[in-house]
């Protein structure tokens, strides 16, 4: 499996995100769905998990 078709694993800080292991996307927590690295811009530092829309991210905020 190339680093293109794998998920990365993410450091999620408050201001960014580091990269632990390179892919070229997430899944987002919520939706299950990938969310290019490129595109991420929610997550949630204190859950450490990124999500691929601001609906999904109030989701798990709200925990709905």
């Amino acid at each position: 499996m190339t680093n293109a078709e794998r998920p990365a694993r993410l450091a999620y800080l408050p201001n960014g995100f580091r990269v632990i292991s390179p892919g070229s996307h997430i899944v987002c927590a919520r939706t299950g769905m990938p969310v290019p690295l490129d595109r991420l811009r929610y997550w949630s530092v204190e859950r450490q998990e990124g999500y691929g829309s601001a609906e999904a991210a109030v989701d798990a905020m709200c925990g709905r």
